[in-house]
Parts: structure tokens; C-alpha cells; sequence
């Protein structure tokens, strides 16, 4: 099914200590939705931010309605990983899923002409094609990125541009078909997801992004979150 007509999308928004950036990325949304006519509901999911975010959640269901805002809250030690879109997934009433970070660095708009030109089963953000890429990351971060995307590439050979991007749309049969056959926890888990739709024979359409770091809070990437990847990379590599 295409986007438009009598379809939905429903917005995964994870967040973690977000109350500056939530207000603005929820107005936006609702804009690009609305201004295109597209049925949406936006599903937050917090996992228990000490800054207030649960509280500006809330105020934003009563601005918007609570058929358009969704306010959930989870504790998970395993937030980065699929656990808050599991979690999300189960209040989502779209045929269409959008998952998404809650920090600004994305916008949401060419998602949908993308899968009507393809009818896509999944389309992804990449950083690395086209005219995509990243803005107000120190030289660190992007040798980090680029370095993991170019192992990943050179291991696994997925057919897809950018696999530890966090921002794409999927049907949500699909979603929910892979979700049963992830088994990767953090940063590795989004890499895994494009991994498992090419096993799956899924349809993937790319979309060249421009990730823009968060103004407002830190980033949740630390060694910690490295060391996982690269045992996840290695792990994919020998299992697939």
C-alpha cells in the first residue's frame, strides 16, 4: 500500500532527558504531517527522564489531542536497542512506522514520497549517498561513524548505505516480522534490522539525509556503546 489515502503513520519518538528539543520536534511533525494531508499519531516513550520530559509529553497530549499524542514511559537498562520500539509498537495504530530520534537532527518530510515513488517496505535515512550528511560532529565522531559504517559495508555487504542511522519508516508488518528475528541490543540493533530485511527479501528504499547535531542535551554514544558495536559487527558477521 502507498503512502496517502486511508494510511498512517505512526511516530516512534524515543526520548531520554529531551524536554527542550520534544516541544519543537512534535510541532514540526504535526506541520508535515498536516500540511500534507497524511494521517499520524506521534507515540513517546520515555524512559523515565529526571529532567521534566514526561511532564512536557504530557502537556503536549492536551495541546494536540490524545488521538494525535501518545504518552508512554518505560525503564529499561536496554533503551538504545529495540525495546522502546517493542514497547511503542504495541500502542501504534498506522500501517506505517516511523522511527525517529527525538534530538532534531532529523526531519520526517521525505519519507513518505519516497515509499509512494517505491512502495518500499522499508526506507532509510543515509548520511552517505547522494547529498546526505553531518553537520556540528568534531572530527572524533564522524572517523567513528564513517569507520563503522565502512566495517560494516566491507563485513556484511547489505545492499544499504547507512545502517547505524536511526531514522526510517517501515510497514509495520514488517517491523514487527523483524523485531521477532533481531536479537542485537544497542547500536548494533539498527544495523541488524537492514541486515535481517535483506535476509527477508524486504524491499529497501534510501533517502539522503542531513544529520544535524542536537542543540540542546549530550549524546547518548560513549566507549561503552563502541565496544558493543564492534562485538555486535563481529557477531552479525559470523551468524549471517
Amino acid at each position: 500500500m502507498a503512502a496517502g489515502g486511508a494510511d498512517k503513520f505512526s511516530v516512534l519518538l524515543p526520548t531520554y532527558n529531551e524536554r527542550e528539543n520534544l516541544p519543537l520536534v512534535v510541532w514540526l511533525l504535526a506541520r508535515t504531517f498536516q500540511e500534507s494531508g497524511i494521517n499520524f499519531e506521534i507515540i513517546i516513550i520515555d524512559d523515565g527522564s529526571p529532567d521534566g520530559t514526561q511532564e512536557i509529553a504530557e502537556q503536549l497530549e492536551k495541546i494536540y489531542g490524545s488521538a494525535k499524542i501518545v504518552m508512554r514511559e518505560i525503564i529499561s537498562v536496554l533503551f538504545l536497542s529495540g525495546t522502546a520500539y517493542i514497547h511503542g509498537m504495541k500502542h501504534a495504530t498506522g500501517n506505517f512506522i516511523v522511527i525517529m530520534d527525538a534530538d532534531l537532527s532529523h526531519h520526517v518530510s521525505l519519507y513518505f514520497i519516497k515509499q509512494k515513488e517505491g512502495n518500499f517496505d522499508i526506507v532509510s535515512g543515509t548520511r552517505y549517498k547522494g547529498d546526505g550528511g553531518v553537520y556540528g560532529w568534531d572530527l572524533k565522531r564522524k572517523l567513528i561513524s564513517r569507520g563503522a559504517n565502512f566495517l560494516t559495508q566491507v563485513l556484511l555487504r547489505p545492499g544499504a548505505s547507512d545502517l547505524t542511522g536511526s531514522f526510517r519508516l517501515y510497514r509495520k508488518e514488517v517491523l514487527q516480522k523483524l523485531m521477532e528475528k533481531c536479537v542485537s541490543k544497542g547500536y548494533v540493533f539498527q544495523m541488524e534490522m537492514i541486515v535481517r530485511a535483506r535476509q527477508l527479501g524486504y524491499t529497501i528504499g534510501e533517502v539522503p539525509i542531513s544529520f544535524v547535531d542536537r542543540v540542546y542535551g549530550e549524546s547518548k554514544l560513549g566507549g561503552n556503546e563502541i565496544v558493543s558495536f564492534l562485538k555486535g559487527l563481529l557477531t552479525l558477521f559470523a551468524t549471517t
